[in-house]
């Protein structure tokens, strides 16, 4: 069954309008009025619902009721990501939310090639965050990952996190692997620190450290930065649980 993210409050027995973006999909999918589809409004569960009017640019949808489906992780992990060239961002962004990622911090580190400021920051922010959309409507997540907006390493480094947690730094140096301090932790929330191609400056590592940090290692293989997120990602939902 379709399912789609409405930004509005949903509600039993509510008529809706869907997002514009929605009644296009639709429309080009020749669906009729009538047809049965799932909605959700990132506050939690999903509605099944009915179509209940389309035209080109608009449809409106007739809610039903309220399933309290959840597909979240036990604990919550937030990618801390240094900003990788091309549209690599996308690729992570949309497969750490099907892997759950409760949140997104964009990373302007030394070695980003990507810089991004004003009007092209704002746009930027804008497709991911419809990449996070279109990611939580394909994998069934009923709540949206977080999206910070991009900031500076040094500058976002230094900024507290509430409540606190642990920043686990992802670097071939590490002399600890991730999966072994995993094995060795109860499930908990953290933030995963990845740097963008060619990985942090030694100068932003011992940042990093000096700011608390720990950093752990992803094994014998150095991992490119468009795979060691989500390989992080994946090793700790198999080692804590939530896959």
């Amino acid at each position: 069954m379709p399912r789609f993210y409405c930004p509005q409050p949903l509600s039993n027995g509510a008529t809706v309008d869907l997002p514009e973006s929605v009644a296009h999909h639709l429309h080009v999918v020749r669906m009729q009025p009538g047809a049965a589809l799932t909605l959700f409004d990132g506050r939690g569960g999903q509605y099944q619902a009915t179509l209940a009017d389309i035209g080109k640019r608009r449809a409106s949808a007739s809610v039903g009721v309220h399933e309290a489906a959840e597909v979240e992780l036990p604990y919550a992990v937030t990618l801390a990501q240094g900003l990788p060239e091309g549209s690599k961002m996308d690729w992570i962004i949309e497969k750490a939310v099907e892997l759950g990622v409760a949140a997104v911090q964009p990373l302007a580190a030394q070695r980003s090639v990507v810089r991004l400021s004003g009007e092209r920051l704002e746009k930027r922010h804008a497709h991911w965050q419809g990449v996070i959309v279109a990611a939580s409507e394909q994998c069934g997540r009923n709540r949206l990952a977080g999206l910070a907006p991009a900031t500076d390493f040094g500058r976002w480094l230094g900024t507290a996190q509430e409540p606190p947690q642990p920043r686990i730094l992802l670097s071939p140096r590490a002399t600890q692997s991730l999966a072994a301090w995993a094995h060795e932790q109860p499930p908990q929330a953290l933030t995963l620190l990845v740097g963008p191609e060619g990985g942090f400056t030694r100068e932003e590592e011992d940042a990093a450290l000096a700011a608390g940090a720990l950093a752990l290692s992803m094994g014998p293989r150095v991992l490119r930065t468009e795979t060691a997120a989500l390989a992080a990602l994946a090793m700790l939902a198999g080692i804590w649980g939530g896959m």
